[in-house]
């Protein structure tokens, strides 16, 4: 929940403009529903009960009776009352009685709030449509997601929370299916192995994994398989002294492939649970690059003819669209069995997640939305299709 929380304030860029597209777009051609005014009981007034006669003792009583002469009983006089003036058939100058409203009334208004609906057409679903397209959902993800929100609703009135509501069920019913956590295997040591391109976040992505996992009692080994950036190698070595996991490196300018294999053999005799190997940021267009990662997975195929178990794809959300590309080369270079969507904290395009679970299917291990190691968590549909939609 507190994730959730922080997805929810953090994707501010995807959800503000969502939930301001989907306010403006019921906003126009749309209309108030009619106020309907509370209505003021009139106040009951209840009659004065007559007074009860005083208590009269046993022996009061008897004294009076004697008292009574029976023959000639005397009845005193009662007053006249005065001489009602009959009231005028028309008062000149009415005076009128408010009559005060109750406790009720008076806290809640005399009015309803007035909430503005539109009615579901053809041209309210266009913009729709393309107010998902602008926000990298795709055209083909969009266009499913409006037409599902439209079956059985077309000339309904609909409200900006009600079409909110709508398009979260639709995303969260798409992404359900691909909300996997990363599946941990038998096999000792389990390959994981991280690739993406430049700047994707996958050095950070793979410290945060392996802290997350020591943290749950995994022996965790990491390689530092960038060996053309030293930073890589520098940030790696500290995520590692964070969570008491030892990183594996090679000298500057090193063969990958190789530093990958001897962390296998090493991984193996240790005893290791997990062993993540990271990767060089390369582009999916350098088909040098490309070739290199291929070479690293022939490589650790010679020490385990199942290495690696898991190919993890980290992209950054703020890449849009171009992240569709990016899953395609590197699904069909390295056999990708999941994807870790980064910076979702700093993009307006956070509806592309939703177009690679539609066109892929891949499973969607994690999110993340800061620097923090617990910024990164599990994927939740559901969360991220109310803080997608700017839904409360």
């Amino acid at each position: 929940m507190a994730f959730f929380k922080k997805l929810k304030d953090r994707l501010f860029r995807s959800s503000s403009k969502l939930e301001e597209g989907l306010d403006a777009i019921v906003s126009e051609g749309g209309e108030t529903d009619p106020v309907s005014d509370v209505e003021v009981p009139t106040p009951h007034i209840a009659e004065k009960p007559a007074p009860e006669p005083a208590p009269v003792s046993p022996a009061a009583a008897e004294d009076d009776v004697k008292d009574v002469d029976t023959d000639e009983v005397s009845i005193a006089p009662q007053p006249t009352a005065p001489a009602l003036t009959p009231p005028s058939l028309v008062q000149e100058d009415p005076v009128e009685t408010p009559v005060k409203p109750g406790l009720m009334s008076r806290i809640i208004g005399r009015t309803e709030p007035q909430v503005m609906r539109r009615v579901l057409d053809d041209d309210m679903l266009e913009q729709l449509e393309e107010l998902l397209i602008t926000s990298d959902m795709g055209v083909d993800t969009a266009l499913r997601v409006t037409a599902n929100m439209a079956e059985g609703r077309m000339g309904k009135r609909l409200s900006s929370q009600e079409v909110k509501q709508l398009m979260a069920q639709e995303v969260a019913r798409i992404m359900e299916p691909v909300a996997r956590p990363l599946p941990i295997y038998p096999t000792k040591p389990q390959v994981v192995l991280v690739v993406g391109v430049n700047g994707s976040g996958k050095t950070t992505t793979i410290g945060k994994l392996a802290s997350q996992f020591k943290a749950a009692g995994k022996h965790v080994v990491i390689a530092a398989g960038d060996t053309f950036r030293a930073a890589a190698v520098e940030q790696l070595q500290v995520w590692g002294d964070r969570a008491g996991v030892p990183v594996l490196t090679a000298p500057e300018g090193s063969d990958p492939a190789s530093l990958a294999f001897d962390a296998l053999t090493q991984a193996q005799a240790d005893g290791a649970d997990l062993l993540m190997i990271d990767t060089a940021g390369r582009l999916q267009n350098r088909a040098d690059l490309m070739e290199e990662l291929s070479k690293i997975v022939r490589v650790i195929q010679k020490k385990d003819p199942d290495a690696p178990h898991n190919t993890l794809l980290v992209l950054d959300a703020t890449t849009g669209q171009n992240a569709v590309s990016q899953v395609k080369t590197f699904q069909e270079l390295a056999d990708v069995s999941g994807l870790v969507m980064t910076k979702l904290d700093g993009t307006a395009k956070g509806g592309v997640l939703v177009s690679l679970a539609d066109k892929f299917g891949l499973p969607i291990h994690a999110i993340g939305v800061g620097e923090q190691i617990d910024d990164l968590a599990p994927f939740d549909p559901e969360d991220f299709a109310k803080a997608l939609t700017g839904l409360e």
